[in-house]
């Protein structure tokens, strides 16, 4: 395993983390989430492996992941050698508090993910989304008050407008507060909208991108069209608001990992990931493992230097779109 600083602080994460959002308690919306026992393999292997950056959030399984996170820390490993971070801000369904970034919402979503936890403090604590309705000073004085009481140690952020993540670091910069050293972004080899403005603005800040689905939700995985496993039957095809997640031309894309993949002799999730690394604002994706090969590819991804010709094929194909799920 490799390992870098997240953004320009001084945090030393894994380069690649493991998303936790695969552990929980399965609901009809998530029939592939792994229980305590399930996930346990999954956990050892992360260790086995140097992938000591775990993300989960408050939202995954309502609750559960935190807890079953949690029971792993203290199962498998030490709490000081894992990098822990969570996130707040979808409804929790825990009265007026339970959602959103007001500084009710913060104070009260992070005790609660302390106590789900079972730690003292959460190493990265992130903001799920942007929150239109709450003043961004308000949000992040409070979100500055967390740290400053020894609750978490450094703040993210995730999927937004690059406009909007700017105003907040202009606004902590501007008080004094904490500001924020990761951007939590969905970015892959048919979402690369993250590349017009907020990768730029990334580097700029030095701040470290962590992205999730990196991986396309599998789709870069397999050849096209193939939906054999439980999550690619169960992925959507559209956000919330009907944003398509996949286009007809992605098939181009998605032939090109193949073709790649078989040259090199290596799987076609090796070569996707390689290509995500290769980002130089990339300093740990998420990987959400319900299987041991999960994780190893990733993991093997880091030995894979793809040649510019290797990246201009993987390239050449991509469609521009609507950013999704926000």
């Amino acid at each position: 395993m490799e390992y870098t600083r997240l953004g320009a602080s001084g945090l030393r994460v894994s380069r690649i983390a493991l998303g936790c959002m695969s552990f929980g308690t399965p609901r009809e919306i998530t029939p592939w989430t792994l229980g305590d026992e399930a996930a346990e393999p999954i956990f050892r292997q992360a260790l086995d492996l140097g992938i000591t950056f775990w993300d989960t959030a408050n939202i995954y399984g309502r609750g559960t992941s935190e807890e079953i996170v949690g029971r792993a820390l203290r199962k498998y490993t030490r709490r000081d050698d894992i990098v822990l971070a969570t996130k707040l801000f979808m409804p929790m369904g825990e009265g007026p508090g339970g959602s959103g970034l007001s500084r009710r919402a913060v104070m009260e979503q992070v005790d609660a993910s302390l106590r789900r936890l079972d730690t003292d403090y959460i190493d990265l604590y992130q903001i799920h989304r942007f929150d239109p309705e709450t003043p961004v000073e308000e949000t992040m004085e409070a979100l500055h008050d967390v740290v400053k009481a020894g609750k978490v140690r450094y703040l993210g952020a995730s999927s937004m407008w690059a406009w909007r993540f700017a105003t907040m670091q202009y606004v902590a910069d501007a008080n004094g507060w904490t500001r924020f050293v990761s951007m939590q972004d969905q970015y892959n080899l048919v979402q690369r909208e993250e590349e017009r403005e907020m990768f730029g603005l990334l580097a700029d800040q030095g701040v470290g991108s962590i992205p999730w689905s990196p991986l396309a939700g599998g789709l870069v995985t397999r050849p096209w069209g193939d939906r054999s496993t439980s999550r690619g039957q169960a992925n959507p095809t559209t956000d919330q608001q009907g944003r398509p997640l996949f286009l007809d031309s992605d098939k181009a894309t998605v032939d090109a990992v193949q073709r790649i993949a078989e040259a090199r002799g290596v799987s076609m999730a090796q070569v996707a990931m390689a290509w995500v690394l290769r980002n130089p604002v990339v300093d740990s994706p998420i990987v959400g493992a319900t299987k041991a090969h999960h994780l190893a590819d990733a993991a093997a991804a880091l030995d894979i230097e793809l040649t510019d010709d290797e990246a201009t094929a993987l390239e050449e194909h991509y469609t521009p779109r609507e950013p999704t799920y926000f």
